[in-house]
C-alpha cells in the first residue's frame, strides 16, 4: 500500500513588518483614493498638502513599521490623515454597516 503523498507548503517569506507595511499601506491608499475622489470639495492647498504627506508616507512604509513603535506611530499618522481630510474613509456611507 503506498501512502499518501502530503504536500507541504512552503512558510511564508514575508516578516511581520512585511504583514504590518501590507496592511497599513492599503489604510493609507484607502484614503489617497477618496481624497482624489473628494478633491471638489476642498482647496488646493488642502488637497496638494495631504496628497504629499500620503506620498511620503506611501515611500517611507517599510521604515516606519520596522521601528518599535510602529503601531503607535502609523496609527496615529492615520488619524492625522482622517482629521486633514474630514474622516473620509470613515464617513463613507457605502462603508457603513
Amino acid at each position: 500500500m503506498r501512502s499518501a503523498s502530503v504536500r507541504q507548503h512552503p512558510a511564508c517569506p514575508c516578516s511581520s513588518t512585511d504583514v504590518i507595511a501590507d496592511f497599513y499601506r492599503e489604510e493609507f491608499l484607502k484614503r489617497q483614493a477618496q481624497l482624489r475622489q473628494q478633491r471638489e470639495y476642498y482647496s488646493e492647498g488642502a488637497v496638494a498638502g495631504a496628497e504629499a504627506a500620503l506620498d511620503l508616507i506611501l515611500m517611507r512604509i517599510e521604515t516606519l513599521c520596522a521601528l518599535d513603535h510602529a503601531d503607535q506611530l502609523v496609527s496615529r499618522l492615520l488619524r492625522c490623515i482622517d482629521a486633514a481630510t474630514g474622516g473620509l474613509v470613515a464617513a463613507d456611507p457605502k462603508k457603513v454597516h
